[in-house]
């Protein structure tokens, strides 16, 4: 489904900034799993996602999405074949606009139709069906500004506004970090769930090693642009959480030496 080859990137190259947030990355997704991405903060991982959703260009390196080379592809264009839920529950959709004509939007990814004629009451019946799923009662208020709702209650319809038109790679970067324990708790089960239904193909960046271990069936560790670790299948199974913090420690441990050696290279040498 999602074959990544030599993806590298770096940002503000060649001057005192430079950043090398990916290192010639390697990673096939198989169609109908669910992989989970974590790592320390500037491991990488929210700009794997960037770059699979085109947010920019990498330097290196190739993307395919369900056989079709994407690398080159713009952030709009990609959107046909990817769903993407952020971190933030207010970006992705429009606060002015009632929860319908969010949902439109949606429904209407890639076509040219005006609003007014999407939105009729067969279509509004087909919301309410589907919305009630969610189990927090907003199907009845489908006229209702998307910016008066909690920010619970407007990541769970970003959620499925994401996932109406089943699309072939969807992308959660963070997208319960910014919530409340109770509401990331339910964001959380809606993604499982949904996930399941619609036997969908996600990636799901995350800090939440509760996360990792109990939603996905794959879990990649990452650390400088690198990927470090690859947790599927039986290994996967038996992962928890004390075995996540256990590599975690020993990968800065082992940099922490690499680092104590090179300076002490450094210094013979000078």
């Amino acid at each position: 489904m999602l074959e990544i080859k030599g993806l590298s990137k770096t940002f503000f190259a060649g001057t005192v900034n430079e950043v090398r947030a990916l290192s010639a990355v390697d990673l096939q997704i198989e169609e109908g799993s669910f992989t989970a991405i974590i790592g320390t903060n500037g491991s990488g991982k929210s700009t794997l996602l960037n770059a699979i959703a085109g947010s920019f260009l990498p330097d290196q390196g190739r993307i395919s999405v369900a056989n079709e080379d994407i690398t080159s592809w713009s952030e709009f264009r990609r959107a046909v074949l990817i769903g993407r839920v952020f971190q933030n529950p207010f970006a992705g959709t429009a606060a002015d606009m009632s929860i319908a004509e969010n949902i439109v939007m949606a429904m209407r990814r890639g076509l040219k139709r005006p609003l007014t004629t999407a939105l009729n009451r067969k279509v509004k019946e087909e919301m309410a069906e589907r919305v009630r799923t969610l189990k927090m009662g907003l199907e009845d208020r489908l006229d209702n500004p998307m910016g008066t709702l909690s920010g619970g209650q407007r990541q769970a319809l970003t959620l499925l506004m994401a996932t109406w038109l089943k699309p072939k790679l969807l992308l959660l970067d963070e997208h319960t970090a910014a919530l409340d324990p109770k509401s990331a708790a339910k964001v959380a089960e809606l993604t499982r769930q949904i996930i399941a239904d619609d036997n969908l193909t996600a990636m799901m960046v995350t800090h939440s090693m509760q996360q990792a271990v109990e939603l996905p069936d794959r879990v990649v560790m990452m650390h400088k642009g690198n990927i470090v670790e690859d947790y599927r299948h039986e290994q996967k199974k038996r992962l928890r959480i004390p075995d996540l913090l256990e590599t975690f420690d020993r990968i800065q441990k082992r940099e922490l030496f690499d680092e104590t050696v090179a300076d002490l290279l450094k210094k013979q040498y000078i």
